[in-house]
């Protein structure tokens, strides 16, 4: 039996599914919070938030994510970073996954991911779980009802978490699959409730597709000044490195929180919601997000709660430090109605220096910019992965390795590129460790980072004072207003200057080693950065 109100183009029994139980449409939220209670899929929370947990899997799993090798693809695909599926195990799978499937309920959710009309793609959600529609109507765009009636999906999605995979069956590595065939138009996701792998997989299918089209696609968040949408900024880096936080700004309007393309029209938001990390959520710091942890349709996800008052623990990470709320765009008071900006004038690449030795905000070159954005040094922040519970030290290349379906250097190309045509400033800002490394130092003040990235933004610091720091050659201000000078200068802020120097020559030792893979790739002017 289908669900839903909408006469729809195409149903999905043309892509193959059938046989299936119940089949709900493009339920709206009270409906989709309605079955998810009723199917003990969680509880519900005040203000009418709907309090999940993902049991064993709390964060995404990137080891157990494929691409379907084909002629198609075979050499556009960066398979050093991708691990290839044969078409012959995708159709065992499919076939497999299609079976489990037959006498469920599944709930349906046809999306746009992308705000540009021009340039978005149609996604179809065919989910096990009524939360994950409800998790995935939030984070991509919903369409209007003349929209639904003739929509197309281009690609298709199914995520059956009680499906579990066998490797030897399936050509995988584990019971927890994520397979993406791009000449079916189709992935398949299975064995894992973490919703996050909704989201991620629409990113990747992103990723590949839109530098064909010359579009920079971009694993960061983006905001512009209120009264000029001329002067907008965005902001690179990994989960948990600040890029909600920092671009939630009341003083700016929000365009979004995670993944943006740039086009020669400027920039877009791919989504329609934010997907912020709570633990330790202060509603004096950031005010905005935590009230969308009571307002309706909010998917609070492995938190702990009083059962009786359903009030969220914000400290306790005893379920997982990775716990988050999902919550549409508008729930922001300041956020864009469009998702739509100019050209960036400013480029922020936030990394989480688990060493303690950056500067808290350095000016780049160009060169310099594309030399740290292929590198993409940072710290995964306990939780965003299974199995990582404190920062480690890593080089995710775009900010975003494991959603890059192709060579980093196609993006690092685009980004010079756009760079250069719009002559917009970098700045690399550190959000993790000052006065020492993790567990000795203490975390980067975010009022220091405000006052900084404000400064940037306003154009202060351009009239700045600036030293070039002898390791890592980029410009650091030597005094802003607001932040203690000593803050500037990481090696003032620790007790033991020797253990200082250490750190610095250990991550420089790292940072090289780690670019060795990118000379034969990349512009002589970025070839000639190694540090010293």
């Amino acid at each position: 039996m289908n669900h839903g109100t909408f006469n729809l183009k195409k149903t999905i029994e043309y892509q193959g599914i059938s046989d299936l139980n119940n089949v709900f449409y493009n339920l709206m939220e009270p409906g989709l919070i309605q079955e998810a209670i009723q199917r003990d899929e969680g509880e519900l929370g005040n203000g009418g938030t709907l309090l999940v947990t993902t049991g064993k899997h709390s964060g995404r799993s990137p080891n157990d994510k494929f691409i379907v090798k084909t002629a198609s693809n075979e050499n556009s695909v960066w398979w050093e970073n991708n691990a290839p599926m044969t078409p012959e195990s995708f159709e065992i799978l499919h076939k497999d996954m299609l079976a489990h499937m037959k006498g469920k309920d599944y709930f349906v959710h046809d999306l746009f991911a992308g705000a540009d009309p021009e340039h978005r793609l149609d996604v179809r959600l065919v989910t096990e779980l009524a939360w994950h529609g409800l998790f995935i109507r939030h984070m991509l765009r919903r369409p209007d009802l003349n929209e639904l009636v003739r929509f197309d999906p281009e690609y298709t999605i199914i995520n059956c978490p009680k499906f579990h995979a066998n490797p030897k069956k399936h050509g995988c590595r584990s019971d927890v699959i994520i397979a993406i065939n791009f000449d079916q138009k189709l992935i398949l996701i299975g064995g894992t409730e973490y919703a996050g792998e909704n989201k991620k997989s629409v990113f990747s299918l992103l990723n590949f597709l839109l530098p064909e089209k010359g579009i920079m696609p971009m694993h960061c968040s983006a905001n512009h000044a209120h009264d000029n949408s001329n002067d907008s900024a965005i902001f690179f880096g990994l989960s948990g490195t600040g890029k909600t936080t920092l671009s939630a700004d009341p003083n700016r309007t929000l365009i979004g929180d995670d993944e943006h393309g740039w086009s020669n029209n400027g920039i877009f938001n791919f989504e329609g919601g934010c997907y912020a990390k709570t633990i330790d959520l202060d509603p004096k710091a950031e005010p905005e997000i935590f009230a969308t942890t009571k307002k309706f349709a909010t998917v609070i996800e492995n938190m702990v709660y009083d059962p009786v008052t359903k009030e969220l623990d914000f400290h306790d990470d005893s379920i997982s430090a990775n716990m988050r709320c999902a919550y549409p765009l508008d729930y922001i008071a300041n956020a864009s109605n469009s998702s739509l900006a100019c050209h960036p004038k400013n480029i922020i690449m936030l990394t989480c220096d688990a060493f303690g030795v950056l500067p808290p905000i350095a000016r780049l070159s160009t060169a310099q910019a594309i030399y740290h954005f292929l590198s993409g040094f940072t710290s995964k922040v306990a939780g965003t992965e299974n199995g990582i519970n404190e920062p480690q030290p890593t080089f995710s290349t775009c900010f975003g390795a494991p959603f890059m379906p192709r060579r980093p250097e196609v993006y690092g190309n685009l980004l010079r590129q756009k760079i250069a045509d719009n002559q917009a400033q970098c700045w690399l800002v550190n959000t993790g460790w000052t006065g020492g490394q993790y567990g000795t130092g203490s975390r980067m003040p975010i009022q220091a980072t405000r006052a900084l990235l404000s400064a940037a933004l306003d154009g202060s610091l351009g009239s700045v004072n600036y030293r070039v720091d002898k390791f890592f050659g980029f410009e650091v201000p030597e005094s802003v207003n607001g932040v203690p000078d000593k803050l500037l200068n990481p090696r003032d802020t620790w007790e033991n200057k020797e253990a200082y120097d250490d750190q610095v020559h250990k991550l420089i030792t790292m940072f090289n080693k780690n670019f060795e893979q990118y000379l034969p790739h990349v512009e002589a002017d970025v070839c000639d950065i190694a540090l010293k």
